[in-house]
């Protein structure tokens, strides 16, 4: 390998430089403390688990996302974690399980994944997610939805920002009504998230279809907008399944809700929106800016999460992955100005440097012999140490 070569990093793996580093530290902090004031417990699942385990239930999906290697202690297969969410369900379900009846936990930590999620994103984002067990309700999905956009505000997003929001049951319910099979589900699946209407027309001619179950599916990729977009929906689906009319009322009340919470926030409703099909079991949501269509965070219900280790409950939740945000920061943070002081031996300068350091100052001893960048000086006046504020030190 050239000397050059030696520096390079695989291809959707990047690194955090010292002032993003501080900056995402900071925010680290910030973040966990607000989720804290909230009455979520931090939890911080290991890095690498049993396959196996790791792979539970709906986790199956993250199978080609994991990396994969041999236990040389036990000789087993180990998976490297691309998803911190079943782990904390994991230990929802087994650890904490007879805490509370309603359970509220909260994580950070690297995740890695074999290939990014779309191109030009990373494979070892910082994820960040707080989670609720054991409620069902409208209220628990409205308490994950608030907390995702303060902590957005936390971050610097604070303008045009966009909830994104949808039920999976709604295209579920279809399906199950129309009695459609395992193939012509993930054929139908695929052409409604392209929302592609000749896709669509070309697809539902091969199927037997009544004309009402036809009109149903024809309408979905349509069905995207601001809040009339229900009331469309709920003519379209008036003789549709009882558990699609229920999805969508469901849908109207978490809606409500949030916007009594969140009135600065725009709402924009999408019921052809089926991101984590196979994992969520409700409500899905994500978060943006009107300036920008890249997701901010996301998040959703996922009912019955836990059966796999014994007990089921209902759940909701959302992430994000911090070190994104840090990167698509909509403001610079803040720099502190360090204080400087050159190295001498006097036992008060000492004293007062580390005062200014518990005090949570920037204090460097000056080892060079001049300073050509902003900051401040640290210098003995009088017999004491004073700072004195400068451009520049000489």
């Amino acid at each position: 390998m050239a000397v050059k070569e030696r520096w390079f990093l695989p291809e959707g793996i990047d690194e955090v430089g010292p002032a993003n580093a501080d900056y995402l530290e900071q925010l680290r902090r910030a973040l966990i403390d607000r989720l804290q004031t909230w009455g979520y417990q931090f939890v911080s699942p290991p890095m690498v688990e049993y396959l196996d385990v790791l792979l539970t239930g709906p986790a199956k999906k993250l199978e080609l996302q994991t990396f994969k290697l041999i236990d040389e202690m036990s000789g087993r297969l180990l998976g490297i974690r691309a998803d911190m969410t079943p782990q904390v369900a994991r230990i929802a379900a087994h650890k904490l399980r007879n805490q509370a009846e309603i359970l509220r936990l909260c994580y950070i930590g690297s995740v890695l994944k074999t290939r990014p999620i779309c191109q030009g994103t990373s494979r070892n984002p910082i994820q960040l997610g707080a989670e609720i067990y054991g409620h069902p309700g409208a209220e628990s999905d409205v308490e994950i939805i608030q907390l995702m956009f303060e902590s957005l505000n936390i971050i610097g997003f604070n303008d045009q920002l966009v909830l994104d929001i949808g039920h999976v049951d709604i295209f579920k319910g279809l399906v199950k009504h129309i009695d459609l099979s395992k193939q012509q589900e993930t054929e139908l699946f695929s052409v409604v998230q392209k929302k592609s209407t000749p896709d669509l027309i070309a697809l539902l001619n091969q199927y037997t279809l009544s004309a009402h179950d036809r009109e149903l599916l024809m309408a979905l990729p349509e069905l995207h907008g601001d809040s009339t977009v229900l009331q469309q929906a709920h003519r379209l689906f008036s003789r549709a399944p009882d558990v699609v009319k229920a999805a969508l009322a469901t849908l109207e009340e978490v809606a409500q809700l949030t916007k009594k919470r969140l009135p600065a926030v725009k709402q924009h409703f999408d019921l052809a929106e089926l991101r984590g099909y196979d994992y969520h079991t409700g409500i899905i949501f994500s978060a943006y800016q009107a300036s920008n269509t890249q997701v901010l965070a996301m998040g959703g219900r996922y009912d019955g999460i836990g059966s796999e280790f014994g007990h089921a409950q209902p759940a909701t939740g959302f992430s994000l992955d911090l070190k994104q945000m840090v990167t698509n920061r909509p403001t610079e943070p803040t720099q502190s100005v360090p204080i400087r002081v050159k190295w001498c031996d006097d036992k008060r300068q000492h004293q007062v440097v580390s005062e200014l350091r518990q005090q949570g100052k920037v204090v460097i001893y000056q080892l060079e012999e001049t300073v050509t960048t902003p900051c401040h000086q640290l210098v003995k006046q009088n017999d004491d140490w004073v700072i004195i504020e400068t451009g520049i030190t000489q």
